[in-house]
């Protein structure tokens, strides 16, 4: 008997050559397909007789197939599938085009129901690519006038019609049909939400909200059902968060004195004065780190308001309370960034500092003997041991695997402690992304939050400018002029993207090789930009090019050379987005601007504008690309906070971080944009914890947890 938990794979009518399609979509059982949801609807429920039909406008409308004819396409040699279908209004044409395969389904005399967008040929209106379905007809002399509009709403065609994210092999109107069949298992589904719950906040049962969102008859029943899923799933992540915290909470970790002397002489080693949110922030730090249990904290600020300087001052209070600490970076060139920082900053103070970094470690394994030591993956190794870790600091944390995360943040035998102290590190997350509250307190949630919403009064902001086709030569003009009075220039090429998403998941292509593809595109776009710069257009000037294909020596040598002016132009991909620090450098060049998010534009104009001089970013927009709102945007904003709600807007949570989220899901994403759902959502969770720590009183609840928690990545 099928139920919710048969496996997918044991449903006979379900070929196995779609099972691994299926599980692309994360679809193993009959309840992940019930609980698959439509991305958007397809608005057929306009009912028309064919002779009331209207240019532009989209109708279902169903009648008698007369003609069927197949053609090819004269230019382009597409195929042509061309239906007549009458009613007793009159006839139209139906026209679809490289669907050889509806020939099979579309036959002369049979009855169809057929919904689309009515165009105008050179013969008159016609149906465009309609979606179509079959009407079994009630005997075989039923005629025209037997076939009135349709009344409600089918599979495919009239009212609202669901449509999935798809994969190669697997369309929208084979789900729709596939869930269709299988929907009255809907009401064997565990509802994750307690009754009361679900009454307090006037949420659909888990039955009724299945079946609302999948084949809805009115827009405002597909919004309830979708609003209970999005309360749903933003319940598991605070309850996730609150769990976190409670964990924490029950263990210890080394006390490390607020030490406000320390604190003093350290600020007044600086070569500048901290900012209000500087000193604010490394207090909020420092008083947490003074308790016996572990700090978890999340320290945000924009591109150069100083995070790394409170970091450093954090490590000093560790180091002279008897701890080690570690910086934890995801790549070599930011590793080497915060060690040359923390190297400058603490060196009144006779702070030993290392760098481990995979493959250039001299001393491989073995008990790390410095106070400070940074690195990137290499400090998770099992062949590394830290004695007395006090302190973790990982920056741009999203960027690490929740794995590996843990890894620094988890008491284990390579972390060796005297045996009475089973103690965490005090652990600090930093990120060069702004983000919103309200996603912070939903992705982040288990996180203290310190920010620093100030930059230092002596940061100029950086003159932004799209730069159309026709003005870029002025712009070359502009970065000659520029080099020739001493500076230095960073020149981002375009993001690459391999093929279209369809044809990279669903066609068979695996992630790492996509991954081989994507890097040697990039090697071979900075290679064409590097021929380009240095052969035509600034023959005169020096130009580097960096890219991913190259050793990391070979990297280190390139960057060294740059800060040290031996080149006027840097090329690069995005390889330099973050921890690179080039004062010289005031100019940030960016081709192809549309093509990158948001927060990766205001992460490279941050490059720029770190010494005196006046700095500027360029954004080389294509003619498709210069109006955009998004290039707008990194124009007129004045941080990085105010861009980071408009990217919210414009492309929703995951852009923030540049990458896909994995585990977090679409609807729990769209919640995050509603500040008053996710403090609604968060009262509820803390009211179920305190009536129920274990989540025992609600079962179905604690196993959705248990379920979300074993997949969950914040990469």
């Amino acid at each position: 008997m099928i139920s919710p938990a048969t496996p997918i794979a044991s449903v006979p009518r379900i070929h196995r050559r779609v099972l691994p399609a299926l599980r692309r979509l994360g679809i193993e059982t009959v309840g992940d397909l019930l609980l698959y949801f439509p991305a958007r609807y397809e608005d057929f429920s306009a009912q028309k007789h064919i002779g009331d039909l209207a240019l532009g406008e989209t109708a279902t409308i169903q009648g008698v197939v007369r003609r069927v004819t197949q053609a090819r396409t004269a230019r382009r040699h597409m195929h042509l599938l061309e239906a007549v279908v009458e009613d007793e209004s009159g006839r139209i044409k139906a026209l679809w085009f490289n669907q050889p395969f509806l020939a099979r389904a579309i036959k002369e005399g049979g009855a169809v129901r057929l919904s689309g967008k009515v165009a105008q040929g050179p013969k008159g209106l016609y149906l465009q690519n309609p979606a179509y379905e079959r009407i079994v007809k009630h005997s075989m002399s039923d005629t025209i006038s037997n076939l009135q509009p349709p009344t409600s709403a089918g599979v495919h065609t009239g009212g609202l019609i669901p449509v999935y994210p798809e994969t190669q092999g697997i369309t929208s109107r084979w789900l729709r049909f596939l869930i269709k069949s299988f929907l009255p298992l809907r009401t064997s589904l565990q509802d994750p939400l307690p009754v009361a719950t679900r009454e307090r906040h006037r949420l659909p049962p888990i039955a009724e909200a299945v079946a609302a969102i999948h084949f809805p008859q009115t827009r405002a029943e597909a919004a309830a059902a979708e609003r209970r899923f999005i309360f749903q799933d933003l319940l598991l992540f605070q309850l996730r968060s609150l769990r976190e915290r409670s964990r924490l909470r029950q263990h210890a970790a080394g006390v490390i004195p607020a030490h406000v002397g320390l604190i003093k002489e350290f600020v007044a080693s600086l070569p500048f004065p901290l900012t209000d949110a500087q000193r604010r922030s490394l207090w909020e730090i420092a008083k947490d780190m003074e308790k016996p249990r572990p700090m978890h904290r999340l320290l945000e600020g924009d591109v150069g308001s100083g995070k790394t300087v409170v970091a450093a001052a954090a490590a000093l209070l560790a180091v002279r309370a008897g701890y080690r600490a570690a910086f934890m970076a995801p790549t070599e060139i930011l590793a080497r960034q915060h060690l040359a920082t923390l190297e400058k900053t603490l060196m009144p103070f006779n702070i030993g500092i290392d760098l481990r970094i995979a493959g250039r470690t001299k001393k491989k394994s073995g008990p790390v003997k410095s106070d400070i030591t940074v690195g990137t993956h290499a400090l998770i190794q099992k062949s590394v041991q830290f004695e007395r870790l006090g302190l973790v600091v990982v920056d741009e944390q999203h960027r690490f695997g929740v794995s590996q995360r843990a890894a620094l943040a988890a008491p284990s035998s390579k972390f060796q402690v005297p045996s009475s102290q089973k103690v965490l590190p005090h652990f600090l997350s930093m990120t060069a992304t702004p983000i919103p509250r309200t996603l912070a307190l939903t992705v982040y949630g288990d996180l203290d939050l310190s920010v620093l919403d100030e930059m230092p009064k002596s940061r100029r902001p950086v003159v932004t400018k799209i730069i159309s086709p026709e003005k870029r030569n002025d712009a070359y003009q502009f970065i000659r002029s520029e080099v020739r009075k001493g500076r230095q220039a960073f020149v981002v090429c375009p993001r690459i993207e391999v093929g279209s998403r369809k044809s990279e998941v669903g066609g068979g292509i695996s992630r790492h090789s996509t991954q081989q593809k994507l890097l040697l595109a990039e090697v071979k776009t900075v290679k064409e930009e590097f021929r380009k710069l240095s052969e035509e257009i600034f023959p005169d000037l020096s130009v580097a090019m960096l890219h991913g294909k190259m050793k990391p020596k070979e990297k280190e040598g390139i960057m060294a050379a740059f800060r040290e002016k031996k080149y006027d132009l840097l090329v690069s991909t995005s390889v330099i987005e973050v921890g690179v620090d080039v004062p010289n450098a005031t100019i940030m060049m960016i081709e192809g601007a549309e093509r990158f998010g948001l927060a990766q534009l205001h992460q490279f104009r941050g490059r720029v504008g770190r010494g005196a001089e006046q700095s500027y970013c360029f954004l080389f927009a294509t003619e498709g690309g210069l109006a955009s709102r998004r290039l707008r945007a990194v124009v007129d904003a004045k941080n990085g906070f105010e861009l980071a709600e408009q990217d919210l807007q414009i492309r929703g949570p995951g852009a923030l971080f540049g990458v896909v989220q994995s585990g977090i899901g679409d609807l729990a994403l769209k919640g995050i944009m509603d500040p008053i759902l996710v403090r609604s959502v968060r009262d509820e969770a803390v009211a179920l914890i305190q009536e129920s720590p274990d989540l025992s009183r609600f079962p179905a609840l604690g196993a959705s947890l248990q379920k979300m928690e074993a997949t969950l990545h914040l990469e």
